[in-house]
């Protein structure tokens, strides 16, 4: 059976489903006929946005719950065939502002939430979203699975629990669980509000608004990107097989940019915008990891998956996107 077609029917629940990668994973599983519920918090800062669903309102259900809330969780899983765990508190210098709450939601939610379907739903498939800042600063490029792992943050080390977590109920209880870790994700439905979390959506923001973009020390630091559409379709192929279980597989790009390279493209196909290079502020400097980037081997390998949206074709849509639609995300 292909992939695909393995979701017609599909009881699917995503956690953070109005998020930027749950509403896009939402609105795939929708047209492939999967039966969708999302659960989303809606808390402002972190993503979750209606509009997010647009023209799929009537297609799938939605459910306002904090994922920290045990009792929600476990009505929620029941009858479930996947999970997309996709909740999280993804900005790393909130993290440092607020560690107790970047805890409750990447490290003590996620032991709820799999307490809930060991209970409630131990036949569920669970796919979680790691990220590769769990790596740290990188000692060798590209980043493989077998990196040692040594955040620079309290959001690195919170998901790294969570992710591990998912692993050892695998190991413990049988739950067939994986964990995706991801790298710069961008595109549409991304939260555009702030400048915590990821600096991707917050150049496009700047540059469609026709403003400057700062960037810090000399912008020769290198990352690479991955279009959302390809991230849906990782998740898909993982959600879909059974190879994955009690493995942890890295996403990634197609060629790593610097970020000023990244600045002036997206700077050339708004039409708008500039770049100012700036010193590094201390909070950040403490934080940042150099260059960094990932090989996807393994998933390559495991389930035929690689990026296939090249840099300009995803920013072109992405830009596109929010030149339209601004007026809900900024």
């Amino acid at each position: 059976m292909n992939y695909l077609d393995f979701y017609a029917d599909k009881r699917i629940l995503i956690t953070g489903g109005l998020g930027f990668i749950g509403s896009n994973l939402a609105r795939r599983l929708v047209d492939l006929g999967a039966r969708v519920t999302l659960v989303d918090s809606l808390i402002p800062d972190y993503g979750g946005n209606l509009f997010n669903i647009a023209g799929y309102e009537e297609r799938l259900r939605v459910n306002i719950a904090d994922v920290r809330d045990p009792y929600s969780m476990r009505a929620l899983v029941k009858g479930q065939d996947l999970l997309f765990n996709l909740a999280g508190q993804v900005s790393h210098l909130d993290s440092m502002l607020d560690p107790f709450t970047d805890l409750e939601i990447n490290a003590r939610s996620q032991l709820s939430i799999l307490e809930a379907c060991r209970h409630e739903n131990p036949a569920i498939k669970v796919i979680y979203a790691g990220t590769r800042q769990q790596y740290g600063k990188p000692q060798y490029l590209p980043l493989d699975e077998e990196h040692r792992q040594q955040p620079t943050d309290v959001n690195g080390v919170n998901k790294l629990a969570g992710e591990w977590y998912h692993i050892v109920y695998h190991r413990a209880y049988d739950l067939r669980t994986a964990s995706l870790r991801l790298t710069n994700t961008y595109g549409p439905r991304q939260l555009m509000k702030h400048n915590r979390q990821g600096f991707i959506a917050w150049f496009v923001r700047l540059a469609v608004e026709g403003r400057e973009i700062p960037i810090y020390g000399d912008g020769q630091q290198l990352r690479d990107l991955c279009y959302v559409d390809d991230v849906v379709d990782a998740f898909l192929r993982a959600g879909a097989s059974e190879a994955v279980n009690g493995r942890v597989f890295n996403l990634g790009g197609q060629e790593p940019v610097s970020l000023l390279d990244l600045a002036r493209l997206i700077i050339e196909i708004a039409g708008r915008g500039s770049i100012r290079l700036v010193p590094w502020p201390e909070d950040r400097r403490r934080i940042d990891i150099g260059d960094v980037y990932s090989s996807y081997a393994r998933i390559q390998e495991t389930l035929g998956w690689q990026p296939t949206t090249d840099l300009r074709t995803g920013l072109t849509r992405m830009i596109q996107y929010y030149q339209e639609h601004w007026r809900h995300y900024w």
